[in-house]
């Protein structure tokens, strides 16, 4: 019987495991050893090719890879975007509560908020460093 599939395969494109053969014919099967016998059996209707499953509707993109499974430093794994929100974000939140609580006149917040635009703090206690220099605010 794998003569007759793997021969049925090779005549009706398909893989092997794609080959129906008829349960009820097995005796007319057994005896086809040419591919003529075989194309006359499919003719008939005894050997068929099983229908293609459809395949599943593949995801756009990319799969997204976790925190969990990424290797590499620390800054290769966040974008240059990504650090850069992370510093601005809290020293502009720092510099609006000092301007709320009066610490800063708008002049002085204008001028600091342009600084941290130009990237020339790393974080917020490097600010707090640079406005106590500067007698801007009091040490604490």
């Amino acid at each position: 019987m794998s003569l007759q599939k793997r021969l049925a395969a090779r005549i009706l494109k398909v893989g092997e495991s794609k080959v129906w053969l008829d349960p009820a014919k097995v005796k007319d099967i057994e005896a086809a050893i040419t591919k003529r016998d075989i194309r006359k059996l499919i003719s008939q209707g005894v050997i068929k090719a099983k229908k293609e499953k459809p395949s599943m509707p593949q995801k756009k993109g990319r799969r997204k890879r976790g925190r969990g499974s990424k290797k590499g430093s620390m800054f290769a794994k966040y974008t240059q975007k990504k650090r850069w929100i992370a510093t601005v974000r809290p020293l502009r939140t720092m510099l609006k509560e000092l301007r709320a609580a009066k610490h800063i006149d708008s002049p002085t917040y204008r001028k600091l908020y342009l600084q941290v635009k130009g990237g020339m703090f790393r974080s917020r206690s490097h600010l707090r460093i640079y406005l106590e220099q500067h007698g801007i605010i009091k040490k604490k």
